[in-house]
């Protein structure tokens, strides 16, 4: 399938001088050529961006909401060529990529029926007050590669529906299927107002420090966030950070093994580990630790293996890029050199046939040390560290790790308990016999490294906005 992208600038197709090519994880074949935008192309986006939010900024919700429902059609008109696109960028299935599209439309319906609204924030016999909201302007969305559409939708829905332009830079891995997307919209909103840079860090490091960028939207890593924070400082941006999770789940004594195995597994392997809310750190009672260690290998050897055909029905892929391949690769290496444990997966050499592809099986380690890397650092691939725990408070020390907090999950049939567990974690959101599966309806935020602020749902909605107080005298 031979396609074209560009950058699009002031609703322009841009192409450039210079392009790379992304790589498809599961042949590590080249993708097309993807151009890298120009300083000219970056200051062009910015100051066309500040034209429209003079007019953009003072549009009705009524307009906004109708756009946003355009912008999912367009999703919906061309959802199997996004798909095909994404398949090839990110190394997807056929049904992981048609999610990635199909949870980016919910994005863009669901927020166009839920935007804010004014608020009456007090009143009394002698004073009304009345919250409000306005656009900051500028927002700049720095987006991530294993979710590309759905982790760049929602930064894209938040500032349109609130009345911001937004400029959006995915991640050099996976450009293409933003691009199209982007480049697809053209003519839904004003020039300006929805715009597509690609490129490496330098242009995320522009946006971050432009005087004309309002608001900074990241997801990626701890180190990166905090260089993030510190760009955006000098010029008071406002900021978002999601960044690494390393999830604890805590699975009781008397938990529902039927619905824990399967739903930890899928947790843990769903994208081959690849969500920031993955269950990365697996604590099991020692009273069904073996029960359960047996019966997750063998749901994750029936349901996760390795199928190159991407149109397979599977949840299952390859490592999205050979950066990340290698750091997963060294760790489950890592854990060989040191004896521990492996009780499925390992291989990390040869694992196809013809060698090609960033793939690694899905691994479990028996009881590493809690000190070790595996445990006390997020992996974002897939290898599981599976521990047993006999004692409620040393768990749930444990489980709060001091550089962690953006998920965790508990099971338990006892709802009452798990739900008191819950309330122990430190993380912005917990699951209960389930798996951690954000929700566009719900706030999402880290605690501590783990992210800062947070978005999503009508909360998340308000980082994009000034609320301004009308005071009125009866």
């Amino acid at each position: 399938m031979e396609l074209k992208f560009y950058n699009i600038v002031n609703d322009e197709l841009r192409e450039s001088s210079e392009n790379h090519r992304g790589i498809d994880p599961r042949t590590e074949e080249e993708l097309w050529p993807c151009p890298i935008a120009s300083d000219k192309d970056f200051e062009d986006a910015v100051a066309a961006a500040q034209k429209a939010f003079k007019t953009w900024s003072k549009s009705t919700v009524a307009e906004r909401q109708a756009a946003l429902v355009k912008l999912g059609d367009v999703l919906k008109e061309h959802a199997e060529e996004l798909a095909s696109i994404l398949m090839r960028e990110s190394g997807k299935s056929k049904l992981m990529s048609d999610i990635d599209v199909q949870t980016s439309i919910t994005h863009c319906i669901w927020y166009s029926q839920n935007p804010l609204e004014d608020n009456v924030q007090y009143e009394d016999d002698t004073t009304k007050i009345i919250a409000t909201h306005e656009p900051l302007g500028v927002v700049g969305a720095i987006c991530p590669w294993n979710f590309p559409l759905i982790l760049s939708s929602v930064k894209i829905v938040s500032a349109l529906i609130t009345g911001n332009c937004v400029i959006v830079k995915p991640s050099p891995f996976t450009p293409y299927a933003v691009m199209k997307w982007v480049e697809l919209s053209r003519g839904i909103f004003p020039p300006g107002v929805f715009q597509v840079l690609n490129g490496g860090a330098d242009v995320g490091a522009k946006l971050c420090t432009h005087p004309g960028i309002a608001k900074i939207t990241f997801t990626g890593t701890i180190a990166t966030g905090k260089k993030v924070l510190a760009a955006c400082a000098g010029t008071l941006k406002r900021v978002t950070l999601e960044l690494a999770g390393n999830d604890a789940c805590i699975v009781c004594p008397d938990a529902d093994l039927d619905v824990a195995v399967p739903s930890v597994a899928s947790g843990a392997f769903f994208n081959a580990g690849q969500v920031c809310v993955a269950s990365k750190r697996i604590y099991v009672h020692e009273s069904i630790y073996d029960e359960f260690l047996s019966r997750l290998v063998a749901e994750v050897e029936k349901s996760y293996t390795i199928q190159a055909d991407g149109h397979a029905f599977s949840l299952f892929g390859p490592v999205s890029n050979k950066l990340q391949y290698g750091i997963v690769k060294r760790i489950i290496d890592d854990c060989k050199a040191k004896g521990y444990e492996i009780v499925t997966g390992g291989q990390t050499a040869q694992v196809t046939a013809d060698g090609k592809g960033f793939w690694l099986p899905p691994t479990i380690v028996k009881n590493p040390p809690e000190e070790c890397e595996l445990v006390q650092e997020e992996q974002f691939g897939p290898v599981l560290p599976v521990l047993e725990w006999s004692d409620e408070d040393d768990v749930v020390a444990r489980a709060n790790l001091a550089n962690a907090g953006l998920g965790a999950s508990v099971y338990s049939r006892d709802l009452a308990n798990a739900e008191r567990i819950a309330r122990r974690l430190e993380a912005g959101g917990i699951w209960i016999n389930q798996s951690e599966r954000p929700h566009h309806a719900a706030y999402f935020g880290g605690m501590k490294d783990s992210g800062f602020g947070g978005e999503m749902g009508k909360q998340g909605l308000l980082s994009y906005v000034y609320t301004k107080c009308l005071y009125f005298k009866k």
